[in-house]
C-alpha cells in the first residue's frame, strides 16, 4: 500500500499545483483548494483580481475531483499521483479548469463520431549552477543533434529520467539529443487525447524532478539562452473512427497529394486561426523570442508536407500513421489548453468547410509563400486571441478572458528584463 497520494491539476502558468494526502483519504475522490489560485503569477508579488478567481468575494475554495481508475504510480517513495478535474463550490466544473478545456475539446470531436488521437514532442534545455551562483547550460562535451551517450549527457540524466517512466507507465517513444546543447527531445507514444496529455503533464513533472536530484535544472521555456534555438511542444494528432481506423488516412500513403476531407478541413482550420492560436499556445515572453521568421518554429501562417518550415506538417506516413504535426507550441503553454486549442481550430476549419490555401512551397529561410506571421510579442499574440472570437468560445470564453488579464500583466513585468532576469523570472516553474 502507498503511503500517500499527490492528488495534481496544472494551473493557468503550467506549475503543478496539489497535496499530499495520507493513505487514509486516498478514497475520499476529492480535495479542496482556494480558487484563488489563479489569480496568482509566477513572480507572487500580489493576488491579482482577475476574472473569475472570486478574490474579492473572499477566495472560496474549489474542488479538485478525481476518480479511484485514474490514480497512477509515482515516482517518489510511496507516493502514488493523480490528475483531476477542477469544480467550483456549487459543484460545477470550472470554467478556468485547463483539463476540461480539453475534455470538451475531445467532446466535440466525439460528436462527429471522431476520437482524437495526440503525440506530443518536448524539448528542454539542461542547465546547472556554476561557482557564481547563476545558472549554465550543462556541460555536454562533443554533443550532436541527434546524440546519444555520454557524449550528450555525461551524468546520464536521461537514463535515469528513461528507467523512471518505464517503471511507472509513461510510454517513451524516443529521447535524443536536439539541434543544439544541452537540448533535448522527449517525445511520447500517441493514445487518445486526455491520456496523451496526462502522460504529458506527469513525464514533464517527474523529469524536472529527477533531474534537480541530480543538480540538473531542466526547463521546457521556449528561449531560455540568448545564444541558442528555441524548444517546442509539437502537437501530433490524428483521429480514430468508430471502426478503430485512422480518420484522416485516405490509403496507405500519406502526405499532401492524399489529403481526405477532414485533413483539408483541420489543415483550413489551422491557418484560419492562426494568430489566435498564438496566444495561448506560446503564452510568455520568451515565447516570441522563439517564433520568428526562418527558425523552423511555427511562425508563418502556411502549412506543408514533410517541411520543418510550416507551422502545420503533413506527415509522409499514411494508413495508421497518418497525422498532422502543429509545430507552433511550446511547453511553457499549459498542455491541456494547447491541446484543446490546436483541436478546437481544426474542428472549427472542418465544420465551416474553410478553403485551404495552397501549401507552402518556400524553402522557409530566403523565400516563403505565406505573408503572415504571429506578432511580434505577447501583448500582440493575446490581442489576436482575443480578437478571433469563435476560437476563444470554442476553447472557452472565460477561460480566456481570464488567460488575456494575467497575461498582460506578465507582459508589463517582462518587457524591459535583460535575458538573465528574464531566465530568473520563469526557470523554476516551466
Amino acid at each position: 500500500m502507498p503511503d500517500r497520494l499527490r492528488a495534481l491539476f496544472i494551473d493557468h502558468l503550467s506549475i503543478a499545483r496539489g497535496k499530499y494526502l495520507p493513505a487514509a483519504k486516498i478514497a475520499d475522490a476529492s480535495t479542496r483548494f482556494a480558487r484563488a489560485t489563479f489569480a496568482v503569477h509566477y513572480d507572487r508579488d500580489l493576488m491579482l483580481d482577475a476574472p473569475h478567481t472570486q478574490v474579492r468575494d473572499g477566495a472560496p475554495d474549489m474542488e479538485l475531483r478525481w476518480q479511484a481508475a485514474d490514480i497512477r504510480p509515482g515516482w517518489e517513495t510511496g507516493t502514488q499521483v493523480v490528475l483531476g478535474d477542477l469544480h467550483d463550490a456549487a459543484g460545477a466544473p470550472l470554467s478556468l479548469c485547463p483539463r476540461g478545456a480539453l475534455k470538451r475539446a475531445i467532446a466535440a470531436w466525439q460528436a462527429h463520431g471522431l476520437t482524437p488521437m495526440l503525440g506530443i514532442e518536448l524539448e528542454a534545455y539542461a542547465l546547472q549552477g556554476g561557482e557564481d551562483g547563476r545558472l549554465r547550460p550543462y556541460d555536454t562535451p562533443g554533443a550532436v543533434v541527434y546524440g546519444t551517450g555520454p557524449f550528450s549527457d555525461p551524468i546520464r540524466i536521461n537514463d535515469v529520467i528513461w528507467r523512471k517512466a518505464e517503471e511507472i507507465g509513461l510510454r517513451l517513444e524516443l529521447i535524443t539529443a536536439e539541434y543544439d546543447t544541452p537540448q533535448f527531445e522527449y517525445t511520447l507514444c500517441f493514445d487518445e487525447a486526455l491520456k496523451a496529455v496526462d502522460d504529458v503533464v506527469l513525464f514533464r513533472q517527474m523529469a524536472r524532478e529527477l533531474a534537480l536530484d541530480h543538480g540538473i535544472v531542466l526547463t521546457f521555456l521556449p528561449k531560455p539562452l540568448s545564444e541558442t534555438g528555441g524548444s517546442g511542444m509539437h502537437i501530433n494528432f490524428s483521429f480514430r473512427d468508430a471502426e478503430g481506423r485512422n480518420a484522416l488516412a485516405n490509403g496507405p500513403v500519406g502526405g499532401p497529394d492524399h489529403l481526405n476531407d477532414l485533413a483539408r478541413g483541420c489543415l483550413a482550420g489551422l491557418v484560419h486561426h492562426h494568430k489566435g492560436l498564438a496566444g495561448l499556445v506560446a503564452p510568455t515572453a520568451g515565447s516570441y523570442r522563439r517564433l520568428q521568421p526562418a527558425s523552423l518554429s511555427g511562425y508563418w501562417k502556411n502549412w506543408g508536407g514533410d517541411h520543418r518550415g510550416v507551422t502545420t506538417r503533413v506527415s509522409g506516413e499514411g494508413g495508421a500513421k497518418a497525422r498532422l504535426e502543429h509545430r507552433m507550441a511550446d511547453a511553457s503553454a499549459n498542455p491541456y489548453t494547447a491541446a484543446a486549442a490546436v483541436l478546437q481550430a481544426a474542428r472549427l476549419g472542418y465544420e465551416a468547410g474553410l478553403t485551404l490555401p495552397p501549401m507552402e512551397t518556400g524553402d522557409g529561410f530566403d523565400r516563403t509563400d505565406a505573408r503572415e506571421g504571429v506578432a511580434g510579442n505577447l501583448r500582440m499574440a493575446v490581442r489576436d486571441l482575443v480578437a478571433d472570437r469563435a476560437l476563444g468560445e470554442a476553447v472557452g470564453a472565460e477561460l480566456v478572458e481570464h488567460h488575456a488579464f494575467m497575461k498582460e500583466h506578465e507582459f508589463r513585468k517582462t518587457r524591459d528584463l535583460e535575458p538573465d532576469a528574464m531566465l530568473d523570472f520563469y526557470v523554476w516553474f516551466v
